[in-house]
């Protein structure tokens, strides 16, 4: 049976001393630690590697840690963060959790909670990703319509007008997502690759191609026509059931 893999914790604190604690305690709590001490090497390294958890200094030399989770999330790096900091104020928590932070712990700290905090938002942050299907989609979305039939996210089917319900697959569910968001807008291949598989994920073009495909054979073997659907030549997409756009052939 294979073993567990151990959560990654990016730890991003510049006291090094601290730091290497920090590395030893979640190790011996059977996680993997990785230090970046300065805001831009995190970014760097979020912008190349997965992490479970980055648990973030508010004060770092080269730029806060709010200035940093909010340039991670204007990248798309959607990451749980456990903020910590020497600061106490009430209106400075509240500032990190309104960013996007999960918790926030003060210094010092006994190492006990520190572990204990972790885990619990691990917990959380898996039970919430168990209902994703995509990066873009969950079964938890309300249907919605899609040139003449009905989505069913909750089932990962299609209801058709002539009757006939449909299986769909899940990257197709989030490229019907993505469509519906972004109505009558040009779609850049990158953006729809990064939403529905996330932006650190290594998919060619021909591979979103063959998914197209699929969506459009889909809709016309149930006699919907797809025509809102159009390549941008070059670009990549738009979805324009209105009819208010002249883009695309």
């Amino acid at each position: 049976m294979r073993p567990e893999p151990k959560p990654l914790i990016l730890v991003v604190e510049d006291e090094e001393e601290l730091a290497k604690l920090i590395c030893v305690h979640l190790e011996e709590a059977g996680m993997q630690a990785q230090v970046c001490s300065r805001a831009a090497h995190a970014s760097r390294y979020l912008q190349r590697n997965f992490a479970n958890l980055l648990l973030l200094d508010i004060n770092l030399p080269d730029q806060s840690g709010f200035a940093l989770l909010e340039e991670l999330r204007q990248k798309d790096i959607t990451v749980p963060t456990i903020f910590l900091t020497g600061n106490a104020l009430e209106t400075t928590k509240v500032r990190g959790l309104e960013l996007g932070g999960d918790d926030y712990i003060t210094k010092p700290f006994g190492y006990a909670e520190l572990i204990a905090r972790i885990r619990a938002v691990l917990r959380r942050s898996e039970a919430k990703d168990d209902y994703k299907v995509t990066k873009n989609a969950r079964i938890t979305e309300a249907p919605f319509e899609f040139c003449g039939a009905t989505v069913h996210p909750e089932r990962l089917e299609i209801q058709f007008a002539n009757g006939n319900i449909e299986k769909v697959g899940r990257k197709e569910l989030g490229i019907l997502a993505h469509l519906r968001d972004n109505e009558g807008v040009v779609i850049t291949r990158k953006a729809l690759i990064h939403s529905v598989w996330g932006i650190h994920a290594d998919v060619k073009s021909r591979s979103l191609d063959q998914y197209i495909v699929k969506v459009r054979e889909l809709f016309k073997r149930n006699d919907l026509s797809l025509d809102a659907f159009r390549t941008v030549h070059g670009v990549g997409y738009i979805f324009d059931p209105a009819g208010v756009s002249e883009q695309g052939v």
